[in-house]
């Protein structure tokens, strides 16, 4: 039980960290692995809630036989359960491209909607995207140049009278009031040089500078990989506890199952006392399949005649009428 209260707080906190950036993710298909992490946790509490009282009633052989039928469909139900488990683990490396991607498209549009301030929707992208820069060191999709691409100054505060802005709108096809500058939360502050966040590829705007061989003093890495690894990192941690948590629910499971066997033979004994031999299955690995490969015929057969016999139109013969003279 506690260990599947752990798995479901996994998935709750990883739940909560793509949710609080679900403003630059553009789908949520990596949601599913917290959404499988919070399920099985969840059901791996009943299980084991179960599993307790199965045991405890183990100690008394007249209290047993009211789960035999009950078993069976129990441990299929479990161990489907059990094994989403894998299921998520898998997942959550194999849906690191989507989740690449998806950063990739919802950075791009959070830098482009940066300066739509008044515009209901995103009036607070401008805060996400600041507060993303500076929580994680980073700047841009790719790098710090992505800035150089969009208009992320609103035009409500560009003095259009001003020559300088005007003569940057007018060498833009778009209109738009490009800049090799970046916004405040690009600025690396343990750089020991003042932040210089605009004419960033002008060497003679700024004393004793050369961007191109110079660091600049503002972060180097972009958002889309810090996020990306920041959420792999997390994947990595969780991804052993959940497999812990995998084995151990299987080792109760078999341990129930050698317990369930055990305790049916003793059912109908006068000495409750003899020994008896559990197994986990009654006959071969092979012929264990092979019997439940002939069930499942036999069930589907059954179940064709009944679909056939249902649409079969039932008609009754009509009696012969009586002549009349």
């Amino acid at each position: 039980m506690f260990s599947g209260a752990i798995t479901f707080a996994m998935g709750v906190f990883l739940k909560t960290e793509l949710h609080r950036r679900s403003e630059v993710m553009h789908s949520m298909d990596i949601h599913i692995v917290p959404n499988l992490l919070m399920a099985v946790g969840l059901a791996s509490v009943g299980i084991n809630i179960c599993a307790g009282k199965v045991c405890q009633d183990s100690l008394d052989p007249s209290r047993f036989p009211r789960w035999k039928t009950f078993l069976p469909p129990f441990f299929c139900f479990s161990v489907f359960l059990t094994s989403l488990l894998l299921v998520a683990m898998i997942l959550s490396f194999a849906l690191q491209p989507s989740l690449e991607e998806s950063l990739k498209i919802g950075l791009k549009n959070g830098i482009r909607f940066y300066k739509d301030t008044d515009t209901p929707g995103r009036c607070f992208q401008k805060e996400t995207i600041d507060r993303l820069q500076i929580e994680f060191q980073c700047c841009g999709n790719t790098n710090y140049r992505d800035w150089f691409e969009v208009q992320w100054i609103s035009n409500r505060y560009l003095d259009f009278t001003s020559k300088e802005v005007k003569d940057r709108v007018r060498s833009n096809v778009d209109g738009r009031y490009l800049l090799d500058g970046v916004p405040f939360s690009c600025c690396n502050p343990a750089s020991p040089r003042p932040c210089i966040q605009y004419s960033l590829l002008d060497n003679y705007a700024h004393y004793n500078y050369e961007y191109q061989t110079e660091e600049l003093n503002l972060y180097n890495r972009g958002c889309r990989q810090a996020l990306v690894n920041y959420y792999m990192g997390l994947m990595n941690t969780i991804g052993p506890c959940v497999l812990f948590d995998f084995l151990l629910q299987m080792t109760i499971l078999v341990s129930l199952r050698y317990l369930q066997t055990a305790m049916e033979g003793v059912i109908g004994q006068e000495n409750v006392e003899i020994e008896t031999e559990g197994y986990i299955l009654e006959k071969g690995v092979k012929e264990t399949l092979l019997e439940t490969k002939e069930k499942m015929k036999k069930l589907l057969q059954f179940a064709q005649v009944g679909d056939a016999s249902a649409t079969t139109p039932e008609t009754q013969p009509e009696e012969e009428k009586p002549a009349t003279a």
